[in-house]
């Protein structure tokens, strides 16, 4: 579940992943990996780099696009989501032939793939070397890039590995592995929510698994538990397949008592423009639209962002919604490597 909006990216280059076991589903030159994890480059951290706009995470959030890792520790997926830019025949669920490195191996691949992903912007003109030189010792990570983390067996313990290096972690997931996500605290947990009800569900997200349906409800509880993890909930909205019962989107959310909701538009790129129609991609105004309706069933949630250019609304709880510690007086940046003390 990636959170770019636009899979080919342009920046540093770099040879395309192979066929020996990598994520060759992707195409684009800016995609690496190295065993079973991979990142890519987001359009945002490239636009950030040559100041050219933030990714909406900075806005909601306080994340530094162009200080994030986009990866993930697995590229496999048990759900076939007919919005998904990946191509499907790449997601192959077969499980016993990986050969799982340990987490500390992720967290490293992670920081040097990334650090080879952007070395060509060093010799950017657009690029100030200051900037660049704060993207090289990268802060945040969004473990999003491609397939079902939760798939990846050491999962929570890569979480806690990333925290040790001082690398914040946004985690998004599908939400089948409820047990898995009871043992992950990331600074932030999204769950995908891409169906009020079953039928819809069916058809949008062609889960692999049969109780998939089930388990998603069971993750919501899970997220109910969450004390000190910040929670949000993430549909991928629709036209004409899951734009439809706000009020039971409402109920759905409800159930999991998110901190957050964020409801984003499909974007018509990559593999999904096999399986949908252009038309299928609301525009903005629609989304807030819709946001406002969901809204109008969850009273606790009267704050509603929106950031046009990703298409993308939040719906909070609170007009303040930046992790604490990315506020920029907070020790976290008081320990940069970079521009800190």
């Amino acid at each position: 579940m990636s959170d770019s909006a636009n899979p080919g990216t342009d920046g540093a280059g770099g040879d395309a992943a192979d066929g020996d076991g990598g994520p060759a589903q992707v195409s684009s030159p800016d995609y690496h990996s190295e065993n079973h994890t991979a990142a890519q480059t987001c359009g945002w951290t490239a636009n950030a780099l040559r100041g050219e706009g933030k990714c909406y995470k900075n806005i909601f959030y306080g994340i530094e696009s162009h200080r994030c890792i986009q990866m993930t520790p697995v590229v496999k997926c048990n759900e076939r989501c007919v919005f998904c830019w990946r191509d499907h025949q790449g997601h192959a669920y077969e499980m016993d032939e990986v050969e799982w490195d340990d987490p500390e191996a992720v967290v490293d691949a992670s920081i040097e793939l990334q650090k080879k992903l952007l070395s060509g912007f060093g010799g950017n003109d657009e690029v100030p070397r200051e900037v660049f030189d704060e993207a090289m010792e990268p802060r945040h990570v969004a473990i999003s890039l491609d397939g079902e983390p939760t798939l990846y067996p050491y999962l929570p313990e890569l979480i806690e590995a990333f925290h040790d290096r001082d690398v914040t972690t946004f985690l998004v997931s599908n939400g089948t592995r409820p047990e898995v996500l009871a043992e992950c605290d990331p600074t932030q947990l999204y769950v995908s929510v891409d169906a009020p009800e079953r039928h819809t569900f069916d058809q949008v997200v062609k889960a692999v698994e049969d109780d998939a349906w089930e388990r998603l409800l069971e993750t919501m509880a899970v997220l109910a538990d969450k004390d000190e993890t910040r929670t949000v909930l993430r549909t991928t909205l629709v036209k004409g397949e899951n734009m439809h019962h706000p009020d039971w989107y409402a109920g759905f959310y409800q159930q999991a008592d998110p901190d957050f909701i964020e409801l984003k538009a499909y974007m018509h790129v990559g593999h999904s423009q096999g399986r949908l129609d252009r038309s299928s991609m609301p525009d903005h105004e629609e989304v807030v639209e819709f946001a406002e309706a969901v809204g109008e069933h969850m009273p606790e949630f009267p704050e509603l962002k929106a950031v046009p250019a990703s298409r993308v609304a939040l719906l909070s709880r609170t007009s303040d919604t930046w992790v604490p510690k990315l506020k920029k007086d907070s020790e976290f940046w008081e320990r940069d490597p970079v521009t800190g003390d």
